[in-house]
């Protein structure tokens, strides 16, 4: 940085910094275009101070992450590649501790990533130097600034920092916006991605209603497991919905396109589930009068459902341990070894811990089956997606029957509410299919439900929380319809409940509500 002032304690720079500093200066009062001006900052610089190249980046503080907003002397694929994780590399560093970091000579420094894949020296084999700054707005850092230049010995670390400083300083409103729009853009997405996932009709995932946490849960582990080639165990009551679990994650994955083939083990005799599973050769058996192929072998490339497998005898777990470990079996009566290429989905409602104490189950098995367990909660246990889901069912029956079911009474709701559901979601739907057509108005009242539900009494599903936990379930209903009344305005549905919007906000945090899933 020749020419420099010279007046001692002076504060002034070089011509040439002077005239970077007016340029970009001019250009951010001129700026129309926030992201394009950006890059064309980082032009200027690098061209003023004839640099290689340089490039700005935005920290997301929604998911701790940095990405390379700018650059200049970068490919698209190099910035594609440049992110990092809060406290990951020089950058990661930088703004991690808000402090700027110079490493003289990259291609001797362990600390430099080099994630874009840049080349460490310069065309005519130069050490290069990275300069990297804090952009700091309201005491925060929002993001980077970093200058990769030939190093120069005779330009001091100072020098360097100072002045990409100064310009951070000149940019870090303009970054700042930048970083609230890309978090703005962020979140929208997720919802986005949310509502994707509800309003694809064809999906099987449409199938699992629930907004609790619980099944939200569930959500998580089906999309984590979904691309993998583990096998899944799934766990829960009966009439809980497992078959949809394993839709979900069949229709999820890479082998959507393959067969997916379900067996209920349960419905199986003994002496004919070997023959359903592994298939049979002509003369195997009195009967077999052709070669059969069975389950796995059709399951080739997709992925097999053994439903109920708790209630597979003990010679078939031999063979379908075989199966796991060594993705190979024959035919029942036959000699040849079949591979396959499958994805085993199990489930069960049966305690299998239990089983293997009893050596009704075997261990090795259950080790080999249980890689990535899923437990889905029963319906007491998730009393607040009733409500959705006996939308749905209504809807579902409508459609089915020709009916026209416009809605539930809340004293109706109220008793779905309070009942312990010991056949889950099964029996809901049934009681739902029941109510309406029993009704005569395209209502449905608590007298078109069946009388077990008319008294908690009568089939010993007396809720047990006492008085205040059913009155915590009335007063989430009156909120609901308060809510559903005013398509989702707190405000109005306060006045309509005739309590403060304090009041009620406070309830709708309590019960953990969505607001916005009321809105139209």
């Amino acid at each position: 940085m020749e020419f420099k002032c010279k007046k001692a304690g002076s504060e002034c720079y070089g011509l040439k910094e002077l005239v970077l500093l007016s340029e970009i200066s001019q250009r951010l009062i001129q700026s129309k275009e926030l992201k394009n001006d950006l890059t064309s900052i980082l032009e200027i610089l690098v061209r003023h101070l004839g640099a290689e190249r340089s490039l700005l980046t935005i920290f997301n503080r929604k998911n701790s992450k940095i990405y390379i907003e700018s650059a200049y002397g970068y490919s698209q694929a190099q910035q594609a590649r440049g992110k990092y994780k809060l406290g990951e590399g020089i950058i990661g560093r930088v703004v991690e501790l808000a402090r700027p970091v110079v490493i003289e000579k990259i291609s001797k420094s362990s600390l430099f990533l080099n994630r874009t894949q840049q080349e460490l020296k310069s065309e005519s084999g130069e050490e290069l130097s990275f300069i990297c700054v804090p952009i700091v707005e309201e005491g925060k850092v929002t993001g980077t600034l970093s200058l990769v230049r030939v190093f120069n010995p005779f330009i001091t670390n100072d020098e360097n920092l100072k002045l990409l400083s100064i310009i951070g300083s000149l940019i870090s409103r303009v970054v700042h916006s930048r970083q609230e729009r890309m978090e703005e853009m962020e979140l929208l997405r997720q919802k986005n991605q949310e509502l994707q996932n509800l309003l694809k009709g064809d999906n099987p995932t449409l199938n699992m209603i629930g907004n609790s946490a619980k099944m939200r849960d569930v959500y998580l582990l089906v999309n984590m497991v979904a691309e993998t080639n583990s096998t899944v165990l799934i766990r829960g009551e009966s009439g809980i919905g497992k078959e949809l679990v394993a839709d979900a994650i069949h229709f999820r994955s890479k082998r959507e396109k393959g067969s997916f083939i379900k067996v209920n083990c349960s419905a199986l005799p003994d002496s004919l589930i070997e023959s359903e599973l592994f298939g049979h050769e002509k003369g195997a058996f009195t009967g077999a009068n052709s070669q059969r192929k069975g389950r796995f072998e059709l399951a080739d490339g997709g992925t097999i459902f053994l439903d109920e497998i708790g209630d597979i005898p003990l010679s078939t777990q031999v063979k379908i341990l075989r199966i796991i470990q060594q993705r190979e079996f024959e035919r029942l009566g036959g000699t040849e070894t079949i591979k396959v290429d499958v994805r085993i989905i199990a489930a069960t409602n049966r305690k299998l811990e239990e089983m293997i104490d009893k050596g009704e189950f075997r261990e090795d098995l259950f080790y080999r089956i249980n890689v990535f367990p899923i437990f889905i909660p029963s319906l007491r246990e998730r009393r607040n997606d009733i409500p959705m889901l006996v939308d749905h069912f209504i809807e579902k029956f409508n459609k089915r029957n020709n009916t026209k079911i416009k809605r539930i009474t809340t004293s109706a709701l109220n008793m779905l509410m309070v009942y312990s559901w010991p056949g889950n979601i099964r029996e809901l739907e049934n009681c739902i299919e029941r109510a309406c057509i029993l009704s005569t108005d395209n209502v449905i009242h608590s007298y078109n439900l069946p009388p077990s539900l008319q008294t908690a009494d009568s089939t010993n599903t007396r809720a047990k929380g006492g008085l205040t936990y059913t009155v915590e379930q009335v007063e989430k209903q009156l909120i609901r319809e308060a809510l559903t009344t005013t398509n989702g305005n707190i405000a109005k549905a306060a006045e309509h409940l005739k309590v403060t919007e304090r009041m009620l906000g406070t309830r709708i945090k309590k019960y953990e509500i969505d607001a916005w899933r009321y809105k139209v």
